[in-house]
């Protein structure tokens, strides 16, 4: 059975609007079930659509139309033609130049549960209106293209009435930039505010206010620090200055997002808000400051320049991820958040383009535009960015920066705009470039290379597999930046930059006295698949003597990445030569703790699966599971004599910190613990470590590390007591119990887990704690008996019928599921048709399923 599909939109059919808004004038008279909102809407006609005259075509859904008029005249029933999408006025009826638009309609905040539009979170008023959220709200043109200056009044009996722009008085709200309605906001609820100011480079004052519920104010300074630096950073890096007298932040505990960049009223899910040292890991400080910056620098990036179209997402998502990259490296470390980066590309983007759900970077169509938010459009789009800086240079990227605000400041643009802008600034001609905006799949980059008479050659050959709506592809640019080393690990000429454009291609390099080793992709320069086998002594010898961060990282991943894969396909053990590297790393202080640590990790089981299907082998998940579990353990072995020294240098005194430096030494701390425990049959280290953790960083990588070593019952038990008045903490609770139970129990696990009262499953945070972390567990999701898909398919169905948007995105959990053998193919094959044949499945789901099934 297949899911009946919705109609297709297509780039290739964009029309501009009939109709432009100039003013937006609303009235919220908020009510939790009976809502009324009054809209006053000046429109004037789109002088280039010659085609007239146009019907008044407006955008609502779940909207009872109380009264509507034009210019003051009320309109009749039969003259407005409504069906579930929205409604039409016979151009008849419409002036086509210049009118007034006014209607009244009543929603119901409670009863949305898909938490897009005005709904209710705990008793606080709140919106989320991208993409097409705002047609929830009222009648209205719901398109990125469509811009207005936004006046609001809301009524009601709560202390705190938030929208966007400057405050006129309690409840009244102008923001004096056009926007498109994705970027209206509101808030409405009984909340408490931790203030602060910032002055811009121009001398202008800014209040700063985060709005969150009384009793966590004490949980809002590093919050309100990261986007203190953020402001500052941006006016120091990019030239931008805030634009209004007030930026708000507020917290909200049921949102389908991370966060949500309206214009001067950004909204945040809680849990990248709120953190003290006591509730939120490292982990989570990280996240709290990139996201932090994200949707500031969206002010700019997202906000005064937009989409034309949603097909333009990555215009604005790819650029200010690539933009919080830049941040977060110089809050932090280039080195390690560059790595982590690439981790996370590889673990979802990656997946997603070896799969059933690839699509460009600019995608040609949808069918919901939901669907829309995925890891190709923000962080393959920010690689793409990053290219495009590291061709022109640094000088060059800035210059088109600054011409492409300048330029497009108050517009609502396109990928081709982009381009232009570089190409004007720079004289270069970006066409090949543009590709990777338009084909999907990760190009396979294939390497040789050959030495003679003191002439060194690369040869490149450039693939691209064939992705559901693409069969052939045509070669890309791929910057590679490469270094070369000497016998002693020096390097012999400084680094090149080689622009692969051809399907192959080769470059010489003379004046060698012997051949080198070649150091290919350095940063990452471009995201491909590098094919260019080097056996265990070379990758070694670039782990000890590479001089850039991430290719030095990158041969001990490869090095674990082979072994590994012997160990699964053919039964070998782990040698001496890598035991010996990590031993290495385990001894070098002079390497940075965090970076460490990451190079001690073994890559993922999904990682490791991919690689085996790289081989033409099929990956089998109790093997994979097995197999990391003995590396692992024959590294403890290893350093057995060096982790008591190690673990307990790695400890950080005074107050807690969440700075890199601290951070990172706690993250090789818990390394350490992890290897250690597997040495110890009580595990007591890890046991003194729970009991007497100051901070949440060391207690829940204590709780994980029992868990997973199966010492964890009195631990998690003692854990929830102490925390289980703490959403955000439980929250963890539940996803550590999910991601690191063992296989063999971990389905019994989840599932009572799912019946225990503190499961409200209609919270989205709570439902990814642990569903999420249980699918991701493979050896446990992946059960030969296919109980653990039929688990994950059944809160799917469940989850649809409340929350479209959150159910879409996790039904990627299965899009892996022809990598596996026959049996589990159909065991996975006969869950996702169940989903599909669920009765009323949301368009989200339905046009997930239906790709992932490849109907």
């Amino acid at each position: 059975m297949r899911p009946s599909q919705a109609p297709t939109i297509r780039l290739s059919e964009y029309t501009a609007p009939a109709f432009w808004v100039d003013t937006v004038d609303l009235t919220f008279k908020l009510n939790p079930t009976a809502t009324r909102v009054i809209s006053k809407i000046t429109f004037k006609g789109n002088t280039d659509r010659t085609n007239g005259p146009h019907d008044l075509q407006l955008d609502g859904r779940n909207l009872k139309l109380i009264t509507a008029s034009i210019n003051g005249k009320p309109l009749k029933d039969d003259e407005i033609l409504q069906d579930t999408e929205g409604l039409r006025i016979p151009h008849d009826l419409v002036p086509q130049d210049n009118f007034t638009w006014e209607a009244e309609v009543e929603i119901n905040p409670e009863g949305n549960t898909a938490l897009e539009g005005l709904y209710m979170s705990n008793g606080m008023y709140c919106t989320q209106c991208e993409a097409q959220g705002f047609r929830k709200i009222t009648y209205y043109p719901d398109r990125p293209d469509v811009m207005a200056t936004f006046t609001v009044a809301i009524e009601g009996d709560s202390p705190v009435l938030l929208s966007n722009g400057n405050k006129v008085k309690h409840g009244k709200w102008h923001d004096p930039w056009p926007k498109p309605a994705y970027l209206f906001a509101l808030v409405a609820g009984d909340l408490v505010s931790y203030d602060d100011q910032f002055t811009t480079m121009s001398g202008r004052k800014v209040d700063l206010q985060i709005f969150v519920r009384e009793g966590d104010q004490d949980k809002c300074a590093y919050a309100m620090d990261a986007l203190i630096r953020s402001m500052k950073w941006d006016e120091e890096v990019y030239g931008r200055e805030y634009d209004l007298d007030l930026f708000m932040i507020v917290a909200v505990d049921d949102f389908n997002m991370g966060a949500m960049e309206n214009k001067g009223l950004n909204i945040f899910n809680s849990k990248y808000v709120l953190a003290s040292p006591e509730t939120a890991t490292d982990r989570d400080y990280e996240l709290i400051e990139g996201i932090i910056a994200h949707e500031y620098f969206h002010n700019w990036t997202g906000n005064r320049i937009t989409c034309r179209d949603w097909f333009q997402l990555c215009l604005k998502e790819g650029l200010t991820v690539f933009r919080d990259q830049q941040f977060s490296g110089d809050m932090r470390s280039h080195a390690v958040k560059r790595i982590d980066d690439v981790l996370q590309l590889r673990s979802r983007q990656f997946r997603e383009d070896a799969g059933p759900l690839a699509h460009p970077v600019r995608p040609e169509e949808y069918i919901e535009i939901n669907n829309f938010y995925t890891a190709t459009v923000y962080e393959k789009g920010a690689e793409v960015i990053g290219m495009l800086k590291l061709l022109v240079g640094d000088a060059q990227y800035d210059k088109a920066l600054t011409l492409y605000f300048d330029r497009h400041d108050g517009q609502a643009c396109t990928i081709e705009d982009w381009i232009a802008v570089f190409q004007d600034a720079t004289g270069r001609d970006l066409s090949q470039f543009k590709l990777w905006y338009s084909q999907a799949g990760t190009p396979r980059l294939k390497v040789t290379d050959s030495f003679e008479d003191g002439v060194y050659t690369l040869n490149f050959e450039q693939s691209s597999a064939p992705t559901p709506d693409q069969d052939t592809k045509n070669p890309q640019v791929i910057p590679v930046r490469t270094g070369f080393l000497n016998a002693d690990g020096s390097e012999t000429i400084s680094e090149q930059l080689f622009e692969v454009t051809k399907a192959k291609q080769s470059f010489t390099i003379d004046g060698f006295d012997a051949k080198p080793t070649p150091s290919i992709l350095r940063g990452f320069s471009a995201p491909v698949a590098l094919d260019f086998p080097q056996d265990d002594t070379t990758l070694a010898f670039l782990l000890a003597n590479d001089s850039d961060p991430f290719n030095k990282w990158e041969a001990g991943r490869t090095l674990s990445m082979n072994l590994l894969t012997r160990m699964i396909l053919k039964g070998a053990t782990p040698d001496d030569a890598f035991l010996d590297a990590m031993r290495t790393v385990v001894l070098d202080e002079n390497l940075d703790p965090a970076y460490r640590s990451l190079t001690l990790s073994l890559p993922s089981e999904d990682a490791l699966a991919q690689a085996i299907v790289d081989t033409g082998k099929t990956p089998d998940p109790d093997a994979i599971y097995k197999a990391r579990k003995a590396l692992a353990l024959a590294m403890a072995k290893k350093t057995a004599n060096d982790l008591p020294k190690l673990y307990a240098s790695m400890s950080v005194d005074g107050a807690y910190s969440p700075d890199a430096k601290a951070a990172g030494k706690r993250s090789l701390r818990t390394k350490a613990l992890s290897l250690l425990t597997k040495l110890e049959d009580d595990a007591a280290t890890a046991r003194a470590q729970f009991a007497n953790a100051d901070n949440m960083t060391e207690q829940l990588s204590a709780l994980s590390i029992l868990i997973s070593a199966g010492h964890g019952a009195d631990a998690s038990a003692a854990f929830y007591d102490q925390w289980k008045d703490d959403k955000l903490v439980i929250d963890k609770w539940f996803a550590t119990l999910a991601s690191s139970a063992v296989p063999e129990t971990a389905l019994e696990k989840v599932t009572a887990l799912s019946e225990h009262p503190e499961f409200t499953w209609t919270n989205p945070n709570r439902f990814r704690s642990l569903i999420g972390p249980f699918a991701m567990n493979p050896a446990a999701f992946h059960r030969a008996d296919g109980k653990g898909y039929k688990f994950v398919a059944d809160w799917l169905i469940k989850l649809d019928a409340k929350n479209p948007q959150t159910t879409a995105r996790m039904c990627g959990l299965f899009e892996t599921w022809r990598r596996y053998d026959d049996n589990r193919q159909a065991l996975i094959k006969a869950q996702l048709e169940r989903i599909a044949g669920a009765p009323n499945l949301s368009k989200d789901s339905s046009e997930i399923v239906g790709k992932i099934l490849g109907a």
